[in-house]
């Protein structure tokens, strides 16, 4: 037995019970289509736009170095309060600082936002003068822009972890304790496009290195080489 569209109202046709299904069918398939596609464009569009911002910080630290013998900004390791951090000293060398500070894909961004701070982490290794016993830095000290062995290999600026916390010295890494995965998911987010993962990976993430240039590193890639014994973020280890 079939069913027939009956007239109704001004004479026109309602749809079959069958025909219903099959519209609510075609529907449901197209949002299990579409919601991932768009997804995945929008965290594209993010990736590209936390690139940008990567690479302008970049060239401002490089007009910086220029201006101070060669020399990284501070960070909140050694300059008292927030405002006198690496992402302010840089500030006149970038368009908007606020346009470019915060990750789109920081889920924290407004946040960080509001209390002056940055979704990018400077390596501790470039901001943080090592030291002897006596107050001198020592020669694998990599705080020159100028002094660094290999800039296409050493890596600069990272985004911040979720986990780190909003203070005024979440400005950079602690990098000189990356002897498991755990200290690194602790200072940098590695999985930040592509996976929501507490444990750090599957998914990628954008980092700045010496000569300017960014690169989009898989967080597996960087766990190898950190089980390896190889901490990513020493310039002395290439």
């Amino acid at each position: 037995m079939t069913l027939l569209r009956k007239p109704y109202a001004a004479g026109i046709a309602a749809f079959t019970l069958i025909e219903l299904l099959t519209v609510i069918a075609v529907i449901g398939v197209l949002t299990a289509i579409l919601i991932p596609a768009i997804g995945a464009t929008r965290q594209s569009a993010q990736k590209a736009k936390c690139a940008s911002n990567l690479r302008q910080i970049g060239q401002a630290i490089s007009l910086f170095a220029m201006n101070n013998k060669g020399y990284f900004p501070l960070s909140t390791h050694t300059v008292r309060n927030v405002e006198e951090s690496w992402i302010y000293t840089i500030a006149p060398y970038l368009g908007e600082v606020d346009e470019v500070r915060i990750c789109p894909a920081d889920p924290q961004g407004a946040e960080r936002l509001e209390r002056n701070l940055t979704s990018y982490v400077l390596n501790e290794f470039v901001v943080v003068p090592n030291m002897d016993p006596f107050g001198q830095m020592r020669t694998d000290s990599y705080t020159n822009l100028w002094r660094l062995h290999n800039p296409a290999r050493t890596m600069v600026a990272f985004i911040a972890s979720d986990s780190m916390a909003l203070g005024d010295h979440s400005d950079h890494t602690h990098s000189r304790g990356w002897g498991n995965w755990n200290r690194v998911i602790a200072d940098i987010q590695p999985n930040r496009f592509g996976s929501e993962s507490s444990d750090g990976l599957g998914g990628s993430s954008n980092v700045l290195f010496a000569d300017g240039h960014v690169d989009t590193i898989e967080a597996e890639a960087l766990r190898q080489k950190v089980l390896s014994g190889n901490n990513p973020a020493d310039p002395a280890s290439f």
